[in-house]
């Protein structure tokens, strides 16, 4: 599959912001890229990015609610971005797992939901600096992926982001060692536990790409995209990140 280059806004981006996604998808336009690209502003802005963006690029939410509806005030569901002309789904963002307290379980029953509304969702795992430091990183990776990839992953339905949350933000990375031991580890977590069909899910690293070390990770093997945060708020630096993903067989 192409590889996957995704920016995550985050909390950030107003109604002026539209004029960033005009440019990247306006470049996509130009210059089709290797990789598939996808924006994922706030939910306030997916409807307008959607019509923004006219089928250049893809256009995502940054987390839902595993209900279809209900009394849920302030969440929002996955019909809801479905319907608003989301593609995709982030689940299970670090953000998410320690500002909010979600649990494998709910980012399981997200991915879930995801899939009902017909989005594809991106599951995202990764340690703690202490328990990399604790020698711990395999270990806890591999719980999250048991308890928050649902049976039925695929290629089409389901990515999977590898954030260590150490380096999310500080303009630390991992060495290009460690990321391709991480994605190697998770490509076998990911066929041991819902079959050959996970060979086709694509494994993206998060953890402050920008356009200085995008080259070089994107070309690591098992490493099929990136999910971009800070970086992915300029146009100029988000497209020289897809402009460095290279098409993998």
């Amino acid at each position: 599959m192409r590889p996957l280059v995704a920016g995550n806004w985050k909390m950030n981006g107003l109604g002026a912001s539209l004029g960033e996604i005009e440019a990247v998808a306006a470049a996509v336009e130009a210059s089709p890229p290797a990789a598939e690209v996808l924006i994922c502003p706030p939910a306030t802005l997916v409807a307008r990015a959607t019509a923004q963006a006219a089928g250049r690029i893809a256009i995502g939410g940054q987390d839902c609610h595993a209900e279809p509806a209900g009394a849920f005030t302030g969440d929002i569901s996955a019909e809801m971005l479905k319907d608003a002309g989301a593609r995709y789904v982030i689940v299970g963002h670090s953000e998410r797992r320690h500002f909010h307290g979600e649990t494998d379980e709910d980012v399981n029953r997200k991915a879930l939901a995801a899939w009902r509304a017909g989005l594809s969702a991106i599951i995202c795992v990764g340690e703690t600096e202490t328990e990399r430091d604790a020698g711990r990183a395999h270990e806890i990776v591999a719980s999250q992926l048991r308890g928050s990839v649902p049976g039925g992953a695929d290629g089409a339905r389901a990515a999977v982001a590898y954030e260590p949350v150490w380096a999310i933000g500080t303009g630390r990375t991992p060495t290009e060692k460690e990321i391709a031991d991480m994605h190697a580890h998770i490509r076998a977590e990911l066929v041991r536990g819902v079959g050959p069909r996970a060979r086709d899910i694509r494994i993206l690293y998060g953890g402050s790409v920008k356009p200085a070390n995008a080259r070089e990770i994107l070309a690591l093997p098992e490493v099929g995209g990136a999910l971009v945060g800070g970086a992915s708020l300029k146009a100029q630096d988000f497209c020289e990140i897809v402009g460095a993903a290279a098409k993998k067989t």
